[in-house]
């Protein structure tokens, strides 16, 4: 079974993306942000991530870079509900695979994650 590590400071957030994630048959960790978290992925490595871009401690990108310093090759999908161009083009320079947009639309993160295991050869339900 996948495992797929979410960093989100919005409870909701985390919450909602536990439900779909499971119903999928994922195996999901729920976390809220920081250094503690980066801990977390050392222990989990999971195979996918699921980063939110703005958190008040450590935003996503600072998370991204010390991710990167740890596994230069993990699947990560950046989620946020202010996305611009340029924090886009920031996400994407350090190798994100997927940039998604928060909102009503959910499915759109379960689907990238989909495609990135996929082509990871890992096990998706």
């Amino acid at each position: 079974m996948s495992e797929i590590l979410v960093i989100d400071d919005e409870q909701g957030i985390r919450n909602l993306l536990d439900r779909l994630l499971s119903r999928k048959g994922y195996e999901v960790v729920l976390a809220e942000s920081g250094q503690k978290d980066l801990k977390l992925f050392r222990r989990e490595r999971p195979d996918v991530m699921v980063l939110d871009l703005k958190m008040p401690e450590m935003n996503g990108l600072t998370v991204l870079q010390q991710i990167r310093q740890l596994n230069p090759t993990e699947s990560v999908v950046i989620m946020t509900g202010a996305g611009t161009v340029e924090a886009e083009q920031q996400g994407r320079a350090p190798g994100v695979a997927e940039f998604d947009e928060e909102g009503l639309l959910m499915h759109q993160p379960v689907d990238s994650l989909k495609r990135l295991l996929n082509q990871a050869g890992t096990t998706s339900p």
